[in-house]
């Protein structure tokens, strides 16, 4: 009998792209065909028609989209592409899975959103950290109550660290009109999804972004973040790619004790008692509720697989999806609002005002048109997925 598997068409083969190309050529049993691949580079088309014969290779979504050939895209081009690549392949009918960030603007990603309703189809975002049995965890005890009322986040991951040769490897890198930002539209993704994930969405923000600091780029390498909530909690986030040996720490705190995620364990501390309730009925002052520990650890998967899988399961079978695509918005109103903070100087409110953003981007984009180019090297095809694409303790 024939495993039932989805036409898959690949739009973008890049660094994460080919990744994604070379398990899913390895792996059809999990339910994901190679139909069809797309590169604007002539040169990777090239490469590809000798590495995967018998594959075509579009040098347009466009132009794949129309072929018929597919029935599902995954969307691995540059960030600014993913929410328009993602409208037209769900107005050709099509399942989407996009890569992260959802985009460079939470105007373009809302338009795409809409359009994913609209189609009723499949619709995913490679956040594969949902993955990771420790930040699940985390997410299950303070959603369910288990930590009490939620009072405050800290996550300090500095571990992100580059060198100037990383920011150098393609032209699309560290840039306003490439990546649309720096270490929060590349690096930090994930962090800033499971912040929310685990945590909920802030009220507003105010943001300390520090533009070309360690490197000479013109986007931001080193970033705080203050955030409030409208119970009066607060988050704190710290990012950077100019700091090492760096850290990877996410505290989080309720009113019924506390989590701490480091060096790939969780340690819950527990109070017998919750601490606003202790704080007035106490006779002493300086007295403390009795504090149980609990401390987890497990594996972490490789969780791009299992994102696929998912995803595949989801089309094939209606397996509820680890990562719904529509949620990549939020991510993205966290940095949205951080770069229109830092060049404000204000706070910035959620939902984020979408015009004003993307009058002070364009702005950073014509700049940025006139500035001198850095000299690159032609970035390499990875075809595997990197160490540095899994949590970094």
């Amino acid at each position: 009998m024939t495993t039932p598997s989805v036409r898959i068409g690949l739009i973008g083969i890049g660094n994460i792209g080919s990744a994604h190309l070379r398990w899913m050529l390895e792996h059809p049993e999990d339910g994901l065909s190679v139909a069809a691949l797309c590169d604007i580079d002539p040169q990777k088309r090239e490469l590809l028609h000798r590495e995967v014969p018998g594959v075509p290779v579009f040098a347009t979504h466009e132009e794949m989209l129309a072929s018929g050939l597919t029935e599902a895209v995954i969307v691995a081009a540059p960030h600014k592409v993913h929410p328009l690549a993602a409208i037209h392949a769900f107005q050709a009918g099509q399942h989407v899975l996009i890569e992260k960030p959802a985009g460079v603007s939470v105007r373009s990603v809302r338009r795409m959103n809409e359009e994913a309703e609209k189609s009723g189809k499949i619709f995913a975002i490679m956040f594969n950290q949902r993955t990771n049995p420790l930040f699940a965890r985390a997410r299950e005890i303070v959603q369910s109550g288990q930590l009490g009322v939620p009072k405050r986040l800290v996550w300090i991951v500095t571990n992100w660290y580059r060198t100037q040769a990383y920011y150098n490897s393609g032209s699309w890198r560290a840039t306003w009109n490439g990546e649309g930002g720096g270490v929060l539209l590349n690096q930090a993704p994930h962090n800033l999804d499971l912040w929310q994930w685990i945590f909920g969405m802030p009220k507003r923000i105010f943001a300390f972004c520090s533009f070309g600091k360690y490197h000479r780029i013109a986007v931001e390498d080193d970033v705080t973040i203050q955030a409030e909530y409208e119970n009066g909690a607060s988050a704190t986030f710290i990012t950077t790619t100019g700091e090492t040996p760096g850290t990877n720490r996410l505290e989080i705190s309720g009113d019924r004790g506390r989590l701490v995620l480091e060096n790939g364990s969780l340690l819950w501390q527990r109070l017998d008692a919750p601490e606003r309730e202790f704080c007035f009925s106490a006779k002493e002052g300086f007295f403390q509720p009795q504090v149980q520990e609990e401390r987890f650890s497990a594996p972490e998967p490789d969780g791009h697989p299992i994102i696929l899988q998912n995803f595949a399961r989801a089309i094939l079978h209606g397996e509820p999806l680890i990562a719904p695509g529509a949620e990549g918005i939020r991510s993205l109103s966290i940095s949205n609002a951080a770069y229109l903070s830092a060049w404000t100087n204000s706070w910035a409110d959620l939902p984020v005002d979408e015009e004003r953003f993307e009058g002070f981007l364009t702005q950073r984009q014509e700049e940025e048109r006139l500035s001198p180019r850095r000299t690159v090297q032609t970035e390499k095809m990875s075809e595997e997925y990197q160490t540095r694409w899994s949590v970094r303790w």
